[in-house]
């Protein structure tokens, strides 16, 4: 039978999960971290999601090097569990990469009408009451075609588009956070919390899930690691992608709310680059923000678009869904039935436009926190370590308190009925196609 490629180095992996996990919610979204969290409240609650993750990217280590499967999570949990389960584990978990990529092809059309505001007319229709554009809808569909394509010739292309992507963000990152540095003032800071301070590093910590969902990427694409890549290097590669991610985001709000006033950012769309350009009114500077932005966005959306179409692949080769998405190009080497899968869902997401992509981003966190439960609980029961078991229950503890956070009425920010229904959609398309492929038909 023929096998995926081996390609993959340490960086590849890296750049992977760092790519995953990066996108443009810090130049999108900064309003909403300040206004949850405030500049203090939210670079703690990202220092500390990224730092309470540890064990959890640990657990995924050792995992990885006992099973290298591109199931991931299904693929620990039926160590343990009946198929059943593990399945809708790894269904749950597919979500939490899928939905970023329509997610980031909407995200493009509206990151392009920002720069070139004509874009922003030819309306096709309304969804929610928010209008879609048609210029809009072109440019996301020209980008998913163009990663659809790239990750169809094959893995090495993709890993040194990502390679490129990577390392230009954090350097341009890099110089932004050393402009601020020089040029911002510590007033600007003040007030450091948006709520009472437990409840701004709640409010943000709420959302750490999904932003740093990316890390546990690298188990997926565990079997096309040149020949030779030492197991060890695994954990290495998520661990280097958790810490400099959350660090990047630390830096991110750090940097923002010290070269401008914060509270004069809410409620502004792309608030990073309106931040720089009041602090140091430089247009070329905004214009940068705005083209790595761009690059990020291509980042997040490959790495996201590459993990999706694995666990498809993963499921099709187990036989949980039809075995044809487990089919392989014979020469490029790559699962291309999943490939096209991943670019058709991502098309019809971005018709939806990003009203009803909304509750579903929401259902990601927490699925991505359900994943985490999943693996650490069954590495859990496998293991005979008295200290891996420690790692794996503090694992554990941690990802429950996230789905809860989540799931309880009474915690702020907690799930609506907008969020429910899209869970059950979610897991309604799963039991379908389980039960077709089950059924041959």
């Amino acid at each position: 039978m023929t096998g995926l490629a081996r390609k993959l180095s340490l960086w590849n992996y890296f750049a992977l999960g760092f790519g995953t996990m990066i996108g443009t919610g810090w130049v999108i979204l900064m309003d909403d971290w300040l206004g949850r969290g405030g500049p203090l409240g939210a670079m703690i609650g990202f220092l500390m999601g990224g730092i309470l993750l540890l064990p959890i990217g640990y657990v995924y280590g050792q995992w990885v090097r006992r099973l290298p499967d591109a199931a991931g999570e299904a693929a620990y949990t039926a160590q343990v569990f009946p198929p059943f389960v593990s399945y809708l584990t790894g269904w749950m978990m597919l979500l939490a990469y899928f939905i970023v990529c329509p997610w980031e092809a909407v995200a493009l059309g509206k990151l392009a009408a920002y720069i070139f505001p004509r874009l922003d007319t030819m309306e096709l229709y309304r969804v929610a009451g928010q209008p879609v554009f048609l210029p809009r809808l072109l440019v996301g569909l020209g980008l998913t075609v163009f990663l659809g394509y790239l990750n169809y010739r094959g893995i090495r292309a993709s890993a040194v588009f990502q390679n490129w992507a990577t390392s230009s963000v954090l350097l341009v990152f890099l110089l932004l956070v050393l402009i601020s540095a020089h040029g911002g003032a510590p007033s600007n800071f003040k007030p450091v919390f948006s709520h009472t301070p437990l409840v701004s590093i709640l409010l943000t910590l709420q959302i750490v899930p999904y932003f740093v969902t990316g890390f546990e990427s690298v188990p997926k694409v565990a079997e096309e690691a040149h020949p030779g890549f030492p197991p060890g290097n695994f954990f290495k590669a998520i661990a280097m992608a958790l810490l400099v991610g959350a660090g990047f985001y630390v830096l991110g709000v750090g940097a923002v709310s010290y070269i401008a006033p914060w509270q004069g950012l809410l409620g502004k769309r792309f608030a990073t680059a309106i931040a720089f350009e009041q602090g140091t009114h430089s247009v070329w500077l905004v214009r940068l923000i705005l083209g790595i932005s761009l690059v990020a966005l291509f980042q997040v959306f490959n790495g996201n678009f590459v993990a999706s179409s694995r666990l498809l692949f993963a499921f099709g080769r187990r036989g949980t869904i039809a075995p044809a998405f487990a089919k392989i190009h014979p020469v490029n080497l790559t699962p291309t039935v999943a490939i096209f899968a991943v670019a058709g869902g991502t098309l019809i997401g971005l018709l939806l436009g990003d009203s009803l992509l909304v509750p579903v981003t929401e259902v990601g966190s927490m699925a991505a926190a359900l994943g985490w439960f999943a693996a650490c609980i069954s590495f859990f029961f496998v293991e005979s370590s008295a200290g891996l078991r420690i790692v794996a229950g503090l694992g554990m503890t941690i990802s429950a308190l996230l789905i809860l956070m989540k799931l309880v009425p009474a915690v702020p920010g907690h799930f609506t009925a907008a969020e429910w229904v899209a869970l059950v959609v979610w897991l309604a398309i799963g039991l379908l196609l389980h039960r077709r492929a089950k059924t041959g038909a």
